[in-house]
């Protein structure tokens, strides 16, 4: 049953963890969650997040290094160059985006989304980069970061 747990894609986990069925809902709302943190953070700590999914991902999951990067070229170029970033994001508006922007079917939860996604990242990432990314959460996306 572990080795069956490691061979599984990172978007595997996404739609074992969250009512989605199929792996381009989970890829659409996974692409969603991403942008939005990139959002809430400089482009120094986005990209050593990048970094360490490269560096820590298993091969089973490098399918994550690429979701962590906005498949939206120009959105992808904007939000690089531009001087908005560290972005406030109330956790109404987080979830109103990833239900809309991500398409997300009739009754499922983003909340629920948000924690499928952020506990797949978690697996990954070094502790010290999950608290540093929960340092940048408010309110009730911090508490869905930390019980992921």
């Amino acid at each position: 049953m572990v080795g069956q747990a490691q061979q599984q894609s990172f978007l595997d986990k996404v739609i074992a963890r969250s009512s989605l069925e199929t792996v381009n809902e989970a890829e659409r709302a996974t692409n969603i969650v991403f942008r939005i943190l990139r959002d809430m953070m400089l482009n120094k700590t986005s990209n050593q997040i990048e970094a360490d999914l490269k560096e820590r991902a298993p091969e089973s999951e490098q399918d994550v290094v690429d979701l962590w990067q906005d498949p939206n070229v120009m959105v992808a170029f904007f939000s690089r160059i531009s001087p908005a970033q560290d972005l406030h994001i109330k956790p109404g508006t987080f979830m109103l985006r990833l239900k809309q922007e991500g398409a997300l079917p009739e009754g499922v939860a983003p909340e629920e989304v948000a924690g499928a996604v952020f506990s797949a990242t978690k697996e990954i990432l070094p502790k010290e980069r999950n608290q540093e990314i929960a340092t940048r959460l408010p309110g009730e996306i911090r508490q869905i970061w930390e019980q992921a």
